[in-house]
């Protein structure tokens, strides 16, 4: 197959913008990590005016998607495994052609997983479970269990993950055969809440409980990112100063749900400021010691 494609792809490996090609075939018939389709080819550039283009082909009655993507684009999916497809991609796929061992140094990276990006990885699926979590709460609390038992397999997929990230291993598109592997606890409770007999309610009721006890044993952990960040400054932080931080855009759409938690659980405390108005006062929050 990387014959029948090679006119496609040594096009642009000519071209002194591109960094890397590399190849992944369809392993089995239904194939979520190549979108279902024969072979994927991942080219990597530098400096693209489209930071992600994607053409379709057919060939032979296979068929075939040619993806090019620019570094910094690719450098974010790393970073915040927003589109796992393509870490799969660069972890499992053959390299076709390597400019400067570009495709070399990349591969090595990701399976060194440095404890920096880990970190960050780790902080943005925790504030996405919290968040998550608490709306299956919410939800539950109010009699509505079926979007409650929603919420509450998405918050077990943001949990498989933190578990996967946790034991040194970028998740995966089938992330429960993964998490199986890794995480058995994990994998237990999903298989709980799915194949359960008892009604709805009361399998989110007893989610909720074995969820809570799992978010709050990682939380210290889970949340070192933006903890070890806090405590780069002297004096506590208005939740403004936290949500611009360059560092934490990856996940400030979730860090109201995750600040309050970590204030409950006393990971953070809030000094109490005052403002204009008679009793009533500006938060703000620093690491406890």
């Amino acid at each position: 197959m990387e014959d029948l494609l090679r006119p496609i792809y040594q096009e642009r490996a000519s071209l002194p913008n591109t960094l890397g090609v590399l190849i992944m075939e369809k392993k089995k018939p239904i194939s979520p990590v190549t979108d279902n389709f024969d072979v994927i080819l991942l080219i990597i550039v530098r400096g693209a005016d489209d930071p992600w283009y994607v053409k379709h082909y057919e060939f032979e009655n296979k068929t075939a998607a040619m993806h090019i993507v620019d570094e910094e684009l690719l450098k974010e999916w790393v970073e915040t495994s927003g589109y796992r497809r393509a870490v799969e991609w660069v972890i499992n796929g053959k390299v076709i052609f390597d400019r400067n061992e570009y495709m070399e140094e990349l591969k090595a990276k990701l399976d060194d997983f440095p404890q920096e990006t880990r970190d960050l990885k780790k902080a943005i699926e925790f504030a996405k479970l919290i968040r998550s979590y608490s709306e299956s709460k919410d939800l539950y609390e109010s009699g509505q269990y079926l979007d409650a038992f929603s919420r509450m397999v998405h918050s077990l997929h943001y949990l498989a993950r933190l578990a996967i990230i946790e034991k040194g291993f970028h998740p995966e598109v089938t992330v429960w055969n993964q998490v199986r592997r890794i995480d058995a606890e994990v994998y237990k409770l999903y298989e709980e809440l799915i194949q359960s007999g008892e009604p709805t309610d009361k399998r989110v009721q007893l989610m909720l409980l074995a969820v809570e006890h799992s978010v709050s044993i990682r939380a210290k952990n889970s949340a070192k990112h933006l903890l070890e960040l806090m405590q780069e400054k002297k004096g506590a932080w208005t939740f403004g100063e936290l949500k611009v931080h360059p560092e934490i855009q990856l996940y400030a759409l979730d860090l109201s749900a995750m600040i309050e938690y970590l204030t409950e659980k006393e990971l953070l405390e809030v000094e109490l400021h005052d403002t204009k108005g008679p009793e009533i006062y500006h938060r703000k929050y620093k690491v406890k010691n």
